[in-house]
């Protein structure tokens, strides 16, 4: 210790009731961080200052009584069981204004023609009186059978295991030529990106949940071990130096020695459970409509895929886990445990996002799982090399430039750029060179894809200010600022979708819009929290407990047990806003939804 510091001494240690302090002065200020001693710069003839005074002050209080432990854990559960119930009577009101709808008779859908004719997707979606894009019915009856009523598969049908691959069914010339066309069109609709068949989608989709839980038994079960190693040395040894806790308020339970920070975590797991059964109602519901051949469900309204929702609940609850597993020892070892998942879940925000209006082109399972693999790998890199060396740094930002550029190009050109040279190897930069001139020169003073511009042109901005910074910088806390990343583009890309959402005169109903605000003020809450800094295994033991502070809540949890309430009661506003977010759509037509 240097200026304070905090131990709990726990009866059933001690049975005849009697202890010793002892406390020992160290020869030298090196152990709590302070100047190296000049015996390591090889100075052999110094000399001892056999005169160290210190001045302590001793205050031994009693522990907290076993009913704050059953009100600290009455508190966490009713609180969080309270959404439980927000959410059935949500879906009782529901239940009651549908039941009153059927028994009037459905509302007509807005444009008032009732049965949409969805043989003609590609012609649907261009805008009266242009032929920008638009495609004969003779060049694309492969896109036809996809999509036609007639043609479709039998309802419910999703798993149907005589469909395997993607490739059976989009694979001929002429869907790859339509594609080319269809999403280079300067105006949009979801009717010409949601072509494939929806059983192969779905399937694509439910790749995210299967693969998530994969992941999740993998990574958990040996975090798990190492922590209870952990754990158990501590207790062994009664060496705590080795787990920086914020002993000021760590309340210990059996064999766990800061019981209230895993505690505070049952709310991700508590409340990605009840995403789950929000989801998994939704989806039944979108079953059984489908089997009843509901029009809006057939050709209304964005195409209902649920798998990266299912992956986002499994995220949310895998984030508790993990996160109680890294607050049993928090230490320098072990940080990664409380991130990853933090990566993930915002990253398939993202893509969910995305697959909203791109139902056709969203990035496949593998390949998104893979680049969250690449980032974990580099937060492990850069708390590890990140302090110090000056080349990480320039190699991280090169990447992190470089891959902004690469996927922004991707999303400009809706996945169509190619730079394959049908001669030799010139042929690349010929194409290069051409694509530059036509989209960089001649489109100079209006870009092709104006509004997709803008977000790309304020996200590179973003991301670039983020690299010079980190040059620059160069923070200790590598995890928070790969986190930080990825959460402003998740910000950025939600801010655009809902601008771009009203611009197209299409509404906010009251719970998207409840859930925004509600997100909003939560996120502003629990980050104010999250910046109370409590320990830091940066740093020496000594010097984490200079930031130790009492309990504040309860008298049991502390700043940092109040942020994992906050954090996980905003991340379930944040899913339920992508989920709710385009419910007005329902009663549109696909071929008048725009694409953005």
């Amino acid at each position: 210790m240097t200026k304070q510091a905090a131990i709990t001494v726990q009866r059933k240690d001690f049975p005849g009731e009697q202890f010793f302090v002892v406390f020992v002065i160290k020869p030298e200020d090196y152990a709590c961080g302070g100047s190296v001693p000049s015996s390591i710069h090889g100075n052999v003839n110094r000399t001892w200052n056999l005169q160290r005074t210190k001045n302590l002050q001793v205050m031994i209080v009693p522990s907290i009584k076993k009913s704050v432990y059953v009100q600290a854990m009455f508190f966490s559960f009713l609180s969080f069981l309270s959404f439980y119930l927000g959410s059935v009577v949500v879906a009782f009101v529901h239940y009651i204004r549908v039941r009153r709808k059927a028994s009037a008779g459905r509302l007509s859908p807005e444009d008032g023609s009732g049965i949409m004719t969805s043989s003609h997707p590609i012609t649907a979606g261009t805008p009266e009186g242009s032929s920008y894009g638009a495609i004969d019915e003779s060049s694309s009856s492969g896109g036809r059978q996809l999509s036609s009523p007639e043609r479709r598969p039998p309802a419910g049908s999703d798993t149907d295991s005589s469909v395997e691959e993607e490739s059976d069914f989009d694979t001929m010339p002429e869907i790859e030529s339509d594609k080319n066309v269809i999403r280079t069109k300067v105006f949009l609709y979801l009717s010409d990106l949601s072509r494939k068949d929806r059983r192969i989608v779905s399937k694509k989709y439910k790749i995210y949940f299967w693969n998530i839980i994969t992941i999740a038994v993998f990574y958990a079960l040996p975090v798990i071990q190492l922590v209870i190693t952990y754990q158990t040395v501590v207790n062994v040894t009664g060496n705590q130096d080795i787990c920086y806790y914020n002993f000021l308020c760590a309340h210990p339970l059996g064999v766990l020695s800061a019981f209230n920070n895993i505690l505070s975590n049952v709310g991700h797991m508590l409340l990605g459970f009840l995403f789950l059964l929000i989801v998994l109602r939704r989806d039944i519901l979108h079953r059984r409509a489908m089997e009843m051949k509901d029009i809006y469900t057939l050709d209304y309204g964005i195409p209902k895929h649920f798998g990266l929702f299912y992956a986002m609940g499994i995220a949310l609850m895998m984030e508790g886990v993990l996160s109680a597993c890294y607050h049993v020892c928090p230490n320098y070892s072990n940080f990664q445990f409380d991130t990853s998942f933090m990566y993930m879940i915002a990253g398939l925000c993202m893509l969910k996002l995305y697959q909203t209006r791109h139902p056709d082109i969203n990035a496949s399972a593998y390949s998104a799982y893979a680049s969250f693999a690449v980032v974990i790998c580099l937060a492990v890199l850069g708390v590890v090399f990140g302090k110090n060396d000056m080349w990480f740094w320039v190699i991280f930002s090169m990447i992190h430039v470089l891959a902004s550029l690469a996927l922004s190009t991707q999303i400009y050109y809706m996945g169509r750029f190619k730079i394959d040279g049908p001669d030799s190897d010139l042929g690349i930069f010929r194409r290069v060179a051409m694509v530059l001139y036509t989209d960089c020169i001649q489109q100079c003073s209006r870009p092709m894809y104006m509004d997709r511009m803008v977000l790309l042109i304020v996200g590179n901005l973003v991301n670039w200010s983020f690299a010079i910074f980190g040059l620059v910088y160069r923070p200790r806390d590598f995890a928070s600022y790969i986190l930080g990343i990825f959460i402003c583009n998740l910000l950025l890309y939600l801010a655009f979708y809902i601008i771009m959402k009203l611009r197209s005169s299409e509404k906010l109903l009251p719970i998207p819009l409840f859930c925004i605000v509600a997100t909003a003020v939560v996120w502003a809450a629990a980050l104010y929290f999250f910046f109370q800094t409590l320990s830091s295994w940066e740093e020496t033991p000594a010097e984490s407990r200079e930031k130790n502070r009492p309990c504040i809540l309860l008298g049991f949890f502390d700043d940092h047990d109040v942020w994992h309430f906050l954090s996980a009661a905003a991340l379930f506003f944040s899913f339920l806003v992508l989920l709710t977010l385009d419910d007005d759509l329902d009663v549109v037509r696909r071929d008048k939804i725009p694409v953005f």
